[in-house]
């Protein structure tokens, strides 16, 4: 109980959580509680920085993982895609081979069911690409890499979300997936 209270005025007092919910706590698969936004606090534009933080950080990693713990397979796609590639994220700070797995398997398992929902929406492909173009390659996770990258360059131009446009430029600019020439174009 103590361990509750302590996590619901931890959670209220960093915005995890508002002030008249219920405590929202929660464990993730290593075992760790934590507190998660409500979805309806979750801002795209703010995920989308969040990531990019996230790919240089542990704190920003863990921060961005917790806040998306509430997403769920029946919410917004593209939020659906950045929890899978954040939990994918994690499996880096895990400790022990079994939890790796765990984080590595369902953060997978959640970005491939956002393609299989939305397999035109070019920022979950991109969300794709560079979860693939940065994990180990002993994971097996790599092989559409040229499929989203060829996605990318032929649909990158008809995207109408601004948010979501200034995303995909971004990665593509620093990735080593797209040649100089291929980054001219985006």
């Amino acid at each position: 109980m103590k361990l509750s209270l302590v996590l619901f005025f931890i959670g209220w007092a960093t915005g995890f959580i508002g002030p008249m919910e219920p405590t929202s706590a929660k464990m993730d698969p290593t075992g760790n509680a934590f507190i998660y936004r409500p979805l309806d606090t979750i801002d795209l534009a703010t995920v989308r920085e969040e990531y990019r933080e996230a790919s240089q950080n542990e704190e920003a990693t863990k921060a961005l993982y917790q806040a998306l713990t509430g997403v769920g397979k029946d919410d917004n796609t593209v939020l659906v895609a950045y929890r899978g590639a954040v939990t994918t994220m994690m499996a880096d700070y895990a400790q022990g081979i079994k939890d790796k797995k765990t984080l590595f398997k369902e953060g997978r398992e959640l970005l491939e069911h956002a393609i299989e929902t939305e397999p035109d929406n070019v920022e979950i492909r991109c969300i794709r690409l560079s979860v693939q173009e940065n994990v180990p390659k002993i994971t097996g996770y790599h092989k559409e890499i040229e499929a989203d990258k060829q996605f990318i360059l032929e649909n990158c131009a008809s995207m109408t979300d601004k948010g979501a446009k200034a995303f995909v430029k971004r990665y593509v600019s620093q990735s080593e997936a797209f040649t100089e020439a291929e980054k001219r174009m985006i």
